[in-house]
């Protein structure tokens, strides 16, 4: 018996140190961005409480978290002062992320931690993530103005502001586009908005876009196609867009969710997974009686709730013991995505002056043209 004792003891040491094995209480929490932000990484959040009960635990960033870094602090130490959290998401690492997790690391070293989106650097988002998922906005600068020249864009205009230019990935997808559109003889039209972080708020940013993209149609004509690198600013862009007859190749998170249903004024109850089906459908319809159609598209699966529920899936796996802490196994991280996206998603480390960084993936998929 005392054999059996002594054996039982060394497996549970084994199996925690090689990061294998969890309690069965563990519960993975999520930090979303709020409605007003980002609407799909909230209901994606929700979507896995749905799901999981109290396994998960939802919060969300300041909508001002520009100025709210200390708060941000304070919320990711509140949830590593549970011993049950076993797995941290934040959907999106905004800028204050990396100083958030530095905190948490201070007293936690068994979470597993994954940056979705991230605007902070990569390589420092690389180094305290245990994976990050982050759409491929170099391959992006390619494959958007691509595919506004199939839609028939003459003129491409990018909409963002200096705090988005900043990050290094956004800004490489930007220059990337500007060569791309050269090549295949689409003007650039380089258009700074007001950040909505700013002083006039998400209202102001999105009054603006609402206000110059007919501006930019009267000027350059109805083959223009335009694009915003921040969230608040789709909608107004999709309604402008419909209403000038110009070209939307693709949010700057790429789903049939973001933007379009509340543009368009159809019910999309994105909790529900059979809904993806219906909007599509809706918005194809939409598109269609308005005379736009083939003037708009996106992703055919919202990358950012692929994210969430990726993600928490990957740390189901661990809290159950079917994978490892200590270890990314990247053919499993993509089969947890492939399985949500119900396509093959395509999965590249991002690379940063001739340095590969295994953890940090980059995701790509093929175009839902409506």
């Amino acid at each position: 018996m005392k054999r059996v004792v002594i054996f039982l003891l060394a497996l549970i040491l084994v199996m925690s140190i090689g990061g294998i094995c969890f309690a069965a209480g563990g519960k993975v929490a999520i930090v979303t961005n709020t409605v007003s932000q980002n609407e799909e990484e909230y209901r994606s959040a929700q979507a896995m409480v749905a799901k999981y009960g109290d396994k998960i635990v939802h919060v969300t960033w300041p909508d001002n978290f520009m100025t709210e870094q200390e708060q941000m602090i304070s919320i990711v130490a509140r949830l590593a002062a549970d011993p049950d959290v076993k797995g941290l998401i934040l959907n999106q690492a905004v800028p204050g992320t990396n100083a958030a997790v530095d905190k948490l690391m201070e007293t936690r070293k068994d979470v597993f931690i994954v940056y979705c989106t991230t605007q902070e650097n990569p390589p420092d988002a690389a180094k305290r993530a245990s994976v990050v998922l982050q759409p491929n906005n170099p391959q992006m600068g390619n494959t958007i103005p691509i595919q506004a020249k199939a839609m028939g864009a003459k003129t491409f205009v990018h909409y963002s502001f200096p705090r988005h230019m900043s990050q290094p990935l956004l800004s490489a997808r930007r220059e990337l586009m500007k060569i791309r559109c050269a090549e295949l003889g689409i003007e650039f039209v380089d258009a700074t908005a007001p950040d909505p972080t700013g002083d006039s708020g998400v209202p102001g940013a999105q009054q603006f876009i609402l206000e110059d993209i007919p501006k930019m149609v009267a000027r350059y004509g109805k083959d223009t196609a335009f694009f915003a690198t921040n969230c608040a600013m789709q909608i107004p862009m999709i309604k402008s867009v419909v209403d000038t007859g110009s070209i939307y190749p693709q949010p700057c998170c790429p789903s049939p969710f973001h933007g379009f249903p509340t543009a368009l004024g159809i019910t999309a109850d994105r909790e529900n997974p059979d809904s993806l089906q219906h909007v599509i459908n809706e918005t194809r319809k939409f598109l269609k009686e308005k005379g736009v159609e083939g003037r708009l598209s996106t992703w055919p699966v919202p990358v950012s709730m692929m994210f969430t529920a990726g993600a928490t899936e990957y740390i189901m796996k661990i809290i159950n013991g079917e994978t490892s802490l200590r270890m990314l196994d990247k053919d499993v991280m993509s089969q947890c995505l492939s399985e949500y996206a119900k396509v093959d998603v395509e999965m590249t480390p991002y690379i940063d002056a001739g340095t590969e960084y295994d953890n940090f993936l980059l995701t790509i998929m093929g175009f839902l043209t409506y």
